[in-house]
């Protein structure tokens, strides 16, 4: 049976990023993630902790919806792609170069991501698909 272990984090949608930042800084105590802020270029998101809790902040002047991200271990990663595609949900897969993501959506069009840091291991795994 595929687990969820955790939230990872969760997308916010802001109109201002850097604004954002200092207001969930101040207020809640969120800092930034150094190790991630080469993604925030463009638009990428800017990864904002608290302990063990993680904001995505994304810059957008269109309204959007949240996106919930759930973390998974790698063997769950493509467990929950086989649960997905037995249930006829569809999904895409995403190499984000540090963490692998499967995005898909709630049939009311809610979307969801399962992400796992188990790069390295998915990367090998994802590879023998490609070459089978």
């Amino acid at each position: 049976m595929a687990k969820l272990d955790r939230f990872d984090h969760i997308h916010i949608y802001v109109k201002n990023r850097r604004a954002a930042e200092i207001w969930y800084q101040q207020v809640l105590g969120f800092t930034a993630v150094e190790s991630l802020a080469f993604w925030a270029v463009g638009n990428g998101p800017l990864v904002l902790s608290h302990q063990e809790l993680h904001l995505a902040l994304f810059e957008s002047q269109v309204e959007k919806r949240t996106t919930v991200a759930f973390g998974v271990d790698g063997d769950n990663f493509f467990l929950w792609q086989q649960k997905l595609a037995a249930n006829e949900v569809a999904f895409t897969v995403s190499d984000h170069e540090v963490t692998w993501s499967i995005y898909f959506s709630d049939p009311d069009g809610n979307p969801f991501e399962i992400t796992s840091l188990d790069y390295e291991a998915i990367n090998v795994k994802m590879n023998q698909k490609v070459l089978s």
